[in-house]
């Protein structure tokens, strides 16, 4: 670790660095919990609504989105474990109802690939089916005529919908909901008091409400997901009890020492399992079992990104210096406060120099686009390249079970090299979109964007 480390944490001057940078980039309310030399230091700032002016405090709870995932995961390799579930056994031999458009691909599908993002299935088909304890089963029926982003292990393309699957799996194995499943196997083991999954649960805690626009406006709806989205993107909690989460998947173990899962297990869900080509929409170089990986100028991470509606959480974790940090947010375009905070905290705290911010070289080089123009097409987006006097037009719209749910966003592709630009548009919060034009192994043209892969069809 360099010298520059700080050896001890000043509350004061990160309550401030908090503060600042939260008013300068115009985030309504924000909370920051950090772990540092086995101590836990909670942050808050702002306000939860500015309808009502409540004011953010550390117990305020937040949605975190696709840091689901990670519970998600971490249920499943508990199971796998104790040897109730063989992650490379295809998943139709704990789930004979599962299928996709595929039948050949059906047959192959395993655990690993859809815990590491490389089992084909897409990521935004959201089914509401209802609010019963079948809502998951429901989903995965109704998932069985969604199409397939790519075959099975060519590529790793971001998946909600195998989340989903993999929550049924731990219902199936555990005879328990996903939501009571969780509770019981981390919850309550970890002393997770401000961790749930249902929207009622909340009711009895300080709220966030989303909010988006310039000038920060509250969302129409504090949350458009139904239950069945559980397993991919509905834990609610504080930022103190995501890093008392995150502390365990260092070494297994809750704070009082009662262990929860194998440091074998941990280390293995950390482990690389596929590189990715987009290296920049997460600042991640791939992807592990439930975890995105970072290598830090030759420092080793791991964490997550969430995001719901007006809402995006962050979690980063640098197992050599047993550091850790969670910042939640209510605005949906938050990722520069993240990009300054995260720098300074990684930095003065664990020694980590992160690589540079995403974005077009001052002289972009030459590059032939015409071969990139066309169509291309995943489950719920429509993606339309269009080529003039040798530059790109990229319109991205939503379509399918998600037509109408927002604008559809247009930018200029700048080249960044040979076959990756950058977009720019206010939809991405002001900065740089990583755009990439990649093939798969049987030579499928694919735009992969938000590290999901969009194959081309005209």
């Amino acid at each position: 670790m360099p010298n520059s480390v700080r050896t001890t944490l000043d509350h004061d001057h990160w309550q401030s660095r908090l503060d600042d940078l939260r008013a300068e980039h115009r985030v309504p309310g924000a909370t920051l919990a950090v772990l540092k030399d086995g101590e836990i230091h909670e942050f808050a700032s702002g306000i939860l609504h500015r309808g009502t002016g409540v004011e953010a405090t550390t117990d305020s709870v937040f949605q975190l989105g696709s840091i689901a995932k990670v519970y998600t995961a971490s249920l499943v390799m508990g199971l796998a474990e104790e040897g109730r579930l063989d992650l490379d056994a295809p998943v139709v031999e704990v789930l004979p109802e599962f299928a996709t458009v595929d039948p050949d691909a059906t047959k192959t599908i395993t655990a690993r690939q859809l815990l590491s993002h490389t089992g084909g299935l897409t990521c935004d088909f959201i089914e509401d089916t209802g609010r019963g304890d079948d809502c998951l089963a429901k989903y995965v029926e109704a998932a069985r005529g969604v199409a397939l982003d790519c075959p099975p292990g060519t590529a790793a393309s971001y998946s909600s919908v195998g989340y989903n699957v993999l929550g049924r799996i731990v219902e199936v194995l555990t005879g328990l909901t996903w939501d009571d499943a969780l509770r019981a196997r981390i919850v309550a083991p970890l002393g997770l008091t401000e961790t749930m999954t249902l929207p009622e649960e909340a009711l009895r805690f300080r709220v966030a409400m989303g909010h988006l626009g310039k000038d920060p406006e509250p969302t129409a709806a504090w949350d458009l997901l139904p239950r069945s989205a559980g397993p991919f993107g509905r834990v609610l909690a504080t930022a103190g009890d995501v890093v008392r989460f995150a502390r365990m998947l260092l070494d297994g173990t809750a704070a009082d020492g009662a262990r929860v899962l194998a440091e074998e297990t941990v280390t293995a869900m950390r482990r690389r399992e596929v590189e990715v080509p987009d290296k920049w929409t997460l600042g991640s170089d791939g992807w592990g079992l439930g975890l995105s990986t970072y290598d830090w100028n030759g420092v080793a991470g791991f964490g997550h990104n969430g995001s719901s509606i007006g809402q995006r959480s962050y979690l980063r974790v640098v197992p050599e210096a047993g550091f850790s940090f969670a910042l939640l947010t209510n605005h949906g375009t938050t990722d520069r406060l993240y990009t300054a905070l995260s720098r300074e905290l990684l930095g003065e705290l664990a020694g980590v120099r992160v690589p540079a911010d995403f974005a077009p070289p001052p002289s972009p080089p030459s590059v032939d686009v015409a071969p990139f123009a066309g169509t291309y097409r995943r489950e719920g987006v429509i993606i339309t390249v269009t080529e003039k006097e040798g530059e790109l037009h990229f319109v991205y719209e939503f379509a399918d079970g998600l037509e109408g749910i927002a604008p559809s966003i247009e930018a200029e592709l700048v080249p960044v090299a040979e076959n990756v630009f950058a977009g720019m548009n206010s939809m991405f919060g002001d900065d740089w979109m990583p755009v990439l034009f990649t093939k798969l192994p049987d030579g499928t043209a694919c735009c992969y964007t938000s590290m999901r892969v969009a194959p081309k069809i005209a």
